[in-house]
Formats: structure tokens, sequence, C-alpha cells
């Protein structure tokens, strides 16, 4: 599902809190208990929250991701702000490495009237893109292909990944922490996620505001990794401040 806006300010809500009630909710937003749990409803049915008597709360998993196909319309058209404020970033005839995820397969068909590119990628849908613009070269990374999102994965993938030294890494990642820490579910795309921060001279991520206060178990790397954030809308509180700590330039699409 595409959450509409009052949707969308539910789900923030629920993670700011880490649970709240129906009645709080339909206060909030001053709409009736019905509307609040038909709401609650289809975003259990997403996987975005969990539902408990009188109320709702995170899911509970931090090491199982969502459904690539829920992924993949979940908050399209804030993915798709992202991926336009990041394509007109990217210069011509630049290098470039992209990592697994919905966010960067809108990156990259945004991407698609780019000259000059060189890009690498793990990413299997990724490349399936670029392929269709004859001014880009595209190299894909050798390894284990995960079947549920045709991501390449693995030390076969990083030992490929470590050859290279681009100019942009452009990553995205399943959850931001409220230390600041950039987590994923699967140890294995995170080092892979890992070698591109380490083998780009700029790191930039692109994450939608979904992500953020989002748990998941194995840490990819940290704010003071990052050159520039790419996101839909204005990071809730703490975030701001340790952005700025890290020196991390935000925009927000």
């Amino acid at each position: 599902m595409t959450p509409n806006p009052r949707q969308s300010d539910l789900l923030d809500a629920v993670r700011l809190g880490g649970s709240v009630t129906v009645e709080a909710l339909a206060e909030r937003f001053g709409v009736t208990l019905q509307t609040v749990r038909r709401d609650v409803k289809l975003l259990a049915e997403a996987g975005l929250v969990a539902r408990f008597h009188g109320g709702v709360r995170l899911p509970g998993s931090t090491t199982e991701n969502l459904a690539y196909r829920q992924r993949e319309t979940l908050n399209a058209e804030g993915k798709q702000r992202i991926a336009r404020a990041v394509a007109r970033a990217v210069p011509e005839g630049c290098s470039l490495l992209l990592n697994i995820g919905t966010t960067t397969e809108a990156v990259a068909r945004e991407l698609l009237q780019h000259r000059g590119l060189r890009v690498i990628t793990n990413n299997l849908n990724v490349a399936g893109i670029l392929c269709a613009n004859p001014d880009c070269e595209v190299i894909v990374a050798g390894g284990v292909v995960r079947p549920r999102d045709r991501g390449v994965i693995g030390e076969a993938a990083v030992d490929f990944i470590r050859q290279f030294k681009v100019d942009i890494g452009l990553i995205g990642i399943s959850g931001i922490e409220a230390d600041g820490t950039l987590r994923d579910f699967d140890y294995r795309e995170v080092t892979v996620a890992r070698a591109i921060i380490a083998q780009s001279r700029e790191v930039w991520l692109a994450a939608d505001h979904v992500k953020f206060n989002r748990p998941a178990m194995v840490e990819v790397a940290r704010f003071a990794d990052l050159d520039r954030l790419y996101t839909d809308s204005a990071p809730p509180e703490p975030f701001p401040a340790l952005l700025a700590e890290a020196g991390v330039q935000c925009e927000i699409a």
C-alpha cells in the first residue's frame, strides 16, 4: 500500500512514541475511532505496524525486513521525489556505486537520461534499469543472488567492489535508529554496503521518512560516515541535531 497523508502521520506518531492508543490517535487527528481502526488495519496488513488491544505499536522484529513487493509500493511517491533530487545532483560523467533497495532503484530510473555514467552495483534490478541507457556503463558485482529482491550479496561481491574507487556511493538502508546508526537486516548485505562506503569518495544516503526510528539488527554505518542524506520530509527529533553534529548535508525533497 501507499499510505495517504493521515496514515503517514499515524505511522510517524507510532514511530515517535513506540506505541499509541487508538483513542489518542483519534483525538490527535480529529477523526472517529472507526476511522483510526480502519487505518490501523490496513497498515497492519501491510506489515508496517502491529495491533494490540486498544492500540498500535511498531512491528517487533529487528531480524526480518518487509517483503520486497511491500517495500516497492510503500511511500512510492516520496521515494520518487528523493530519486529526482539525487539525480539532479549527480553530475554527468561520474562513477557511482549503488546498493540494494527500492529507493536506489527509483534513483536508477531517474538516471536514464544521464550521459557518461559508470555504475557498479550489486542490485540486478538497478543493472536492468540502467542497461536501457546507452550512455551508461553498468558493471555488476558477482556473488550469491538473493531471489526475493535480486540483490547480489556475500564475500565475492565485497571482494569485487573493493577493486574500485568511485566518485559517489549511493546507499539505501532499512532503518535509522535514534542514536544515528544506519541499520539493516541481512549481515551479508551489510558487508557489501560497508564496502561501498569504504570505496566511495562521497557517500550519499537515500532514505524516506519511513526509515527514521525503524529498528533493524545489523549496524551498517553512522551519520559520521555520510556526506549527504536525501529524504522526503524533515527528520524528526533527535535526528536534525545528530546530522548537524556529524556534518551531514540534509536534502529534503
